[in-house]
Order: C-alpha cells, then structure tokens, then sequence
C-alpha cells in the first residue's frame, strides 16, 4: 500500500509541474481571429477543474461583439494556492476558484469588490455535485457511501490543506450520515474509517483524478463534471451520483482593477450562451433553458439526476465561515484532526 501511495504522490507533483508549465507561465496570445487588430489581453486565475469549460467559454466568448479581439493568460492550479499566488502578486483579471473563503480572501485584501458576491448569483459561476467514481463494470460493486469503507477499498481524494474539491468531497462523506439520520458522532466516526481507506491526497481535483486514471485506488471522489470530463477525454471508468451527496457551487470575481472586458466576460458565463458552453463540459447549469447532451454523462440525453438527497452548504453546514472553522482549521478543525490520528495529513 505504501508503494501506492508513493506513486500518486509522484503523479500529483508531475501534475501539478506541468499545470505550472502550461499554466500559470504561459499566456494564450491571440485574440478572436476576426482581423481587427485590437485585442485585449486578460489574466484567469482559477483552480483546475473548470478549465476546459473556460476555455470553451472563452472561445465562444470571442465570437461576441464584448469579446471580440479579447486573448488570456491562464493559470491553473489548486484553489488554495491560486487564492494565495494572486494576493502574492499573480497577475488576475478574473478568478475562478473551487471555494468562496479563496475569493472572501482576495476581497479582504482589495484585490476583489468587497460586494464581488451581492448579485442575483451570489457570485456562484459553476455549479456541480459531489460523485464517486469507480473502475470499469464497478468491480467492488459500489452503490454508495457506505460501500466505499468496507474490506480493503482504496480512496483517492484531493488533500484538504491545498484543494477546494477535497473539501466539498469530506462534507459530502459527512453529510451523507446526517441525511440519513445518523448524528454528528456517527458521522465523525464514518469520516475517520473514510480516512483509514484512503491511500492517496493529491494536491488537487485533478491531480487526483490523474492518480485514479493512472491505476491509484479502487474509488475516486471527485466533482461530476470532472468524472464526465475525463470520460470525454477517453477515460474509462464509471460514476455514481449517491443518493445523498453535496451541491458544489465555485465563485467567480473580477479584481477591482481589471479591464472592462473581464466584467463582460463574467457576464457572458453567467449567460445562457456561456452557461452552455458549460453545460457541454459536464457542469450543472446556473440557468434554465439549455437543452444539450452530454457527452460522458451516464446518460447524456438526461445527464444531471436528481439526488433523493441534496445536500448544500448553507442550508447543512452553515455557510463556508462556519464549516471551515468547524472542519478544516488547522489547529482545532475536526478534518486535521482526523487526518492525524489516522496518520493521513
């Protein structure tokens, strides 16, 4: 087990060094190919996941009359230390992050509109639920939470000290025993056999889904966009969307001193155009009206099911303050905590 562990770490820093090298150094130069000689070049700082969709955004983006001539640099990474690098002095136009405590941060440092969440969308851009995934035919026949902390099961889960996913992922496993009527013992009690099955923290979201798709684990937690993603990608393996499970809902900003066009590319992402673009990459959309199938999905006519129970932060855990100081607060957090006594941290 050790040697397997090894190797997904060594999986999640070579990803994480190549997301560098074509992310955070790279810029995407061009602009909307239309022949005006204009362009406006702006920065995205997000967290990995919603890459392929922003890029999709972008280029539909592009094609507008508010995005014509716009080109991007782009830096991906995980969401902790992409909230961080921007208050370090990466450049950003636009933030795309896994939580919304990464971009409370930038706003308490004024890198972000205090009121950058005030809106109709509270400043939600993307939007998905927590899903678990396993290999082709399901092999250890898995239909849920439960399944996944008997026998030897293998769990890879992004770490919760740098990813915004892992921690929508540890609220789902926990939130999953109070949905079903368990109490908060019974649920601290199941997250700590969660953390003895598990056998890899990559850095992020997508390091860990590199991991799994590389031979790391048995289950892999992960967004359901980025499991239907892969499988766009030529990955695979099966999901399952539990029936008690998390809606994860990722922030968008502008900084405050960001082109215009950042706002208008905003815009255009909460629009039904944007969101569509969205959509085709595996999120659930923000907005009614958008009728497309998914490729990747379990069913792509009918791609996003209805959990029987849908859990969400604000509504379970108390909003993001309350839940981070609860579970994730590096001296008193109930997560670290576990992650110690199970030797995991």
């Amino acid at each position: 087990m050790k040697m397997r562990i090894r190797a997904a770490l060594a999986v999640g820093v070579v990803g994480a060094m190549a997301l560098a090298a074509c992310g955070g150094g790279s810029a995407s130069e061009g602009g909307s190919g239309d022949g005006s000689g204009s362009s406006t070049k702006l920065s995205i700082v997000g967290f990995a996941v919603p890459k392929s969709a922003n890029d999709a955004a972008q280029a539909a983006f592009a094609k507008t009359p508010e995005g014509k001539g716009t080109s991007w640099k782009k830096s991906y990474g995980p969401s902790g230390d992409q909230a961080r690098a921007v208050i370090a002095g990466l450049k950003a136009d636009y933030v795309h992050l896994s939580l919304e405590g990464d971009v409370q941060k930038l706003a308490d440092e004024g890198i972000v509109a205090k009121d950058w969440k005030d809106g109709p969308n509270k400043g939600i851009v993307s939007r998905s639920v927590v899903v678990i995934a396993v290999r082709k035919g399901n092999p250890e026949k898995i239909k849920g939470w439960d399944d996944i902390v008997k026998g030897d099961i293998e769990i890879v889960t992004p770490n919760p000290g740098s990813s915004g996913s892992a921690r929508w992922n540890i609220l789902a496993a926990y939130g999953h025993v109070l949905a079903q009527g368990g109490s908060e013992a019974d649920a601290k009690a199941y997250l700590t056999k969660f953390f003895e099955h598990v056998v890899a923290l990559p850095g992020g979201g997508r390091d860990a889904t590199t991991a799994f798709t590389g031979g790391t684990g048995d289950v892999l937690i992960s967004y359901e966009n980025e499991a239907i993603l892969a499988r766009q990608s030529g990955e695979d393996f099966d999901y399952i969307v539990p029936d008690q499970t998390l809606l994860i809902e990722n922030p968008g900003a502008v900084t405050v001193d960001s082109s215009p066009k950042a706002q208008a590319y905003l815009d255009f992402v909460l629009s039904k155009a944007g969101q569509t673009e969205f959509v085709k990459k595996g999120f659930r959309p923000l907005v009614d009206g958008i009728d497309v199938e998914v490729e990747g999905a379990n069913d792509p006519s009918d791609p996003f099911p209805t959990p029987k129970d849908l859990l969400t932060i604000d509504g379970d855990f108390g909003g993001w303050k309350a839940a981070g100081d609860k579970f994730f607060d590096e001296e008193k957090g109930l997560v670290p905590a576990i992650q110690k006594a199970t030797g995991k941290s």
